[in-house]
């Protein structure tokens, strides 16, 4: 069944003719009695906690979704501190309850890779651009309208064939409506259209900023939310990207995401002093055209799980546990994944140094077999977590990483990890990022996948421009060295601009 039209949606004449809106607006000069009513759906206090809803993470006012982005400083001259703060609101009404918030990022990045996919080979160098342009149009207290445009470019040394979610000439990222809200002192939405998805764990479900063009979903998400307990639910497509202009993308590849996700404020005089949040989820995915054991066929695979996460006075935390089941080609799934993170706060303030570990699990078995299927499966998680080799994801893992991160400088944080990773069941394989399977290592009998030594540094020159280096020197284990590969090293230089 499909949610939306299998080609176009019309997206691109929907972003193309919001970013048109905003040329008369940009011509306004906006005086004091131009400034709007503040028209909030619902005061702060009567709310879900913002950080909490679902929507991702927000750091200096930025998301990586960004119409889950709230600018409510620029709407007041005496706010704006240069003249890209004006774009976050543009009035197309005297009193201000119709206007447009633009958006927009130039992301290039320079990633070097030895040995690409662990086989002992030239090294792989990959030049990347993202540009991304959005607009976020408001229609008075309760509809919206948000589209997005993207391109990706990528040029360098042994790349090989890019997907469409590394080069595109030009591609609707997103494009929906919101329809908000309240009823029975709840707030409530539906979104409609194409749309990032970041209700879950980091390791399950992301946007992938890794991508050049994000992980995008096409479908319906509705919400209700009160002061203390939340609930979504969601029924979505994949949408595949292929490398040409905005009519060639499809509303899906194969897969079908549907479910609920919940969330529950917990008391905040437990354990002392905290601000803990207490997530529930049931998910479905349907995939047409699922790989075990080199075989392919449709699997259902149920997510039955719990997230916990949020502070506890100078402790952070951030702990999931779900169960799979469903079925593969007729058989049964039974798999387990674990995600038990941490860190320690060493002074007071955000800038004091960090101190973590993070222990990850994800099972393993049955893939080459005929009965029952233990691969654990995380369907669209970060998948660069664990390593930018792309050598790992939370299936038939088990990984374990102490950590330590140390503001060096006012606006320069750098962090560093080790990572040791074994595998689960050693008649399973190791899985690549993106689910396939290192061919052989299933043959081999050594559990040990390796270990991962990292080190980043950020420097937010500007709340807008930031620069990251990184580098990771991945020593391969027997897992992966009796079936042929080799280790590997990372480095890169990232630059990024946003408004």
């Amino acid at each position: 069944m499909q949610i939306l039209p299998r080609r176009r949606i019309g997206a691109a004449s929907l972003a193309l003719a919001l970013l048109g809106c905003a040329a008369p607006a940009l011509s306004q000069v906006i005086g004091p009695s131009d400034r709007p009513r503040q028209t909030l759906a619902a005061p702060l206090s009567e709310s879900y906690p913002a950080e909490a809803i679902g929507h991702g993470v927000t750091t200096g006012g930025y998301n990586q979704s960004r119409w889950a982005e709230v600018w409510r400083a620029p709407r007041e001259a005496a706010q704006r501190k240069d003249v890209l703060d004006r774009l976050k609101y543009l009035p197309l009404t005297p009193d201000g309850l119709v206007y447009l918030t633009l958006s927009g990022e130039l992301r290039l990045r320079m990633n070097v890779t030895t040995n690409p996919d662990l086989r002992e080979s030239e090294a792989q160098r990959q030049d990347i651009a993202r540009i991304v342009g959005g607009a976020d149009l408001h229609i008075g207290e309760h509809l919206r309208v948000y589209g997005e445009l993207a391109h990706g470019g990528i040029s360098g040394a042994n790349i090989g064939v890019p997907s469409g979610n590394l080069r595109n000439t030009l591609v609707v990222q997103q494009s929906f409506a919101d329809l908000t809200g309240r009823l029975a002192n709840t707030d409530v939405g539906l979104r409609y259209g194409r749309q990032t998805f970041a209700d879950g764990p980091n390791l399950l479900t992301v946007p992938r900023d890794n991508n050049t063009i994000f992980l995008t979903f096409n479908g319906i998400r509705g919400w209700a939310r009160t002061r203390s307990v939340r609930i979504d639910l969601f029924d979505f497509t994949v949408t595949r990207n292929t490398q040409g202009g905005t009519g060639d993308d499809l509303n899906s590849d194969g897969r079908r995401f549907t479910g609920i996700s919940t969330g529950i404020v917990l008391p905040t005089h437990l354990f002392g002093t905290s601000k803990l949040y207490l997530d529930p989820f049931v998910w479905r995915l349907r995939n047409r055209a699922a790989i075990w054991g080199g075989r392919s066929a449709r699997e259902e695979r149920q997510f039955y799980g719990v997230h916990v996460w949020g502070d506890i006075g100078p402790v952070n935390l951030d702990w999931t546990v779900n169960h799979q089941a469903g079925h593969f080609d007729g058989r049964p799934i039974s798999a387990w994944q674990a995600f038990v993170a941490q860190s320690y706060r060493l002074g007071k303030g955000r800038a004091a140094p960090r101190i973590g570990v993070h222990a990850d699990y994800g099972s393993g078995g049955g893939s080459y077999g005929k009965g029952r299927l233990n691969a654990a499966l995380a369907p669209f998680g970060n998948n660069v977590y664990y390593s930018y080799q792309l050598y790992a994801t939370p299936t038939n893992l088990i990984a374990a990483a102490p950590n330590l991160s140390v503001q060096l400088l006012p606006k320069v944080r750098a962090a560093i990890e080790y990572q040791f990773s074994w595998r689960d069941s050693v008649k399973d394989a190791v899985y690549r990022a993106n689910g396939s399977a290192f061919a052989g290592t299933q043959n081999v009998r050594a559990r040990k996948i390796g270990e991962t030594a990292r080190a980043q540094l950020v420097w937010t020159i500007t709340p807008r421009l930031s620069f990251t280096g990184r580098y990771e020197h991945l020593q391969a284990g027997g897992a992966l060295t009796q079936a042929g590969f080799r280790s590997s090293d990372f480095v890169a230089g990232w630059a990024s601009f946003r408004f």
